[in-house]
């Protein structure tokens, strides 16, 4: 018996590193999934050379161990390529459960050097990518009567920032927040909503010297995140960010300071006096 018996898991960007850990786990758990990607370059321009099918050779592994899976190639980063993705799941296999949003693209530049059109790549398949599957998923789910989960993909860089990933970063910021936002607003179809922050060495990360001649932090490695999220072991937990660095797994979460009060009649600080008081009021 596996973790996703019976389930229908839908998993983007899955050609390649940690999409297609995350999708040959699922299946290996049980779950029918629908390996999406576009077969893009790390920069979302064309196709990469020799890369010939990734998503069609990420189901035939799938197959070839015993699994079920299709092949979809449609964008995560318009309305008609986000409702194709679900309605290909729903034709395959007649439902959907589980939605793990992981399609993604670089365009790393530093601040000042950053162009619009870094900037809306980046933003477009990244964060509205994500906003755009899951609310076809969740209209699906509630067709279905309720009862899925959503994984997310965010990033360490939009959690804590990163040099020459401003475009990025945000991306990653804004899915932490609709993360949050879309837990609270799914749990009355019981929607869980949960999110992964993974660091691994990949296509889009090998490159970055962090990761030079370190093999220890591989997408095999973050995909057991995506299973527990995505199966019944996560019970109703929501809203939660887990980070996965190799053996290590960690939480993030916005945190509060106790802060400071002015006692006075009406509380307005002077700009002073912030300063003044500024380690009471930040420390932890």
């Amino acid at each position: 018996m596996g973790l996703l018996d019976g389930k229908v898991a839908i998993v983007s960007g899955a050609g390649g590193g940690i999409g297609r850990a995350e999708a040959m786990l699922l299946a290996r758990e049980g779950a029918k999934v629908l390996v999406n990607d576009v077969g893009g370059l790390r920069d979302g321009s064309g196709a990469e050379p020799g890369s010939g099918n990734p998503a069609r050779d990420v189901v035939d592994a799938i197959v070839a161990a015993g699994g079920t899976a299709v092949a979809n190639h449609d964008t995560v980063a318009t309305p008609t390529g986000a409702a194709a993705i679900i309605k290909a799941a729903v034709d395959a296999f007649g439902r959907v459960d589980l939605l793990v949003n992981n399609a993604g693209i670089l365009r790393d530049k530093s601040f000042l050097k950053m162009d619009e059109a870094m900037w809306d790549a980046v933003i477009e398949v990244h964060l509205k990518g994500t906003f755009l599957c899951s609310q076809v998923f969740a209209k699906q789910i509630v067709t279905q009567g309720g009862g899925g989960r959503v994984v997310n993909t965010t990033s360490v860089s939009g959690m804590l920032g990163n040099f020459g990933q401003a475009n990025y970063s945000a991306a990653k910021a804004g899915i932490y927040g609709l993360t949050r936002t879309m837990s609270i607003e799914l749990q009355k179809h019981r929607v869980t909503v949960n999110a992964i922050a993974p660091i691994a060495k990949t296509r889009m990360t090998e490159d970055l010297p962090m990761f030079q001649g370190l093999d220890t932090l591989t997408p095999e490695h973050i995909a057991p995140a995506a299973l527990f999220l995505g199966s019944d072991l996560c019970g109703d937990r929501t809203g939660h960010v887990l980070a996965v660095a190799g053996a290590r797994v960690y939480a993030f979460k916005v945190v509060e300071t106790p802060g400071r009060f002015k006692e006075t009649e009406n509380g307005v600080w002077t700009g002073q006096e912030i300063a003044d008081s500024w380690d009471g009021i930040v420390k932890a």
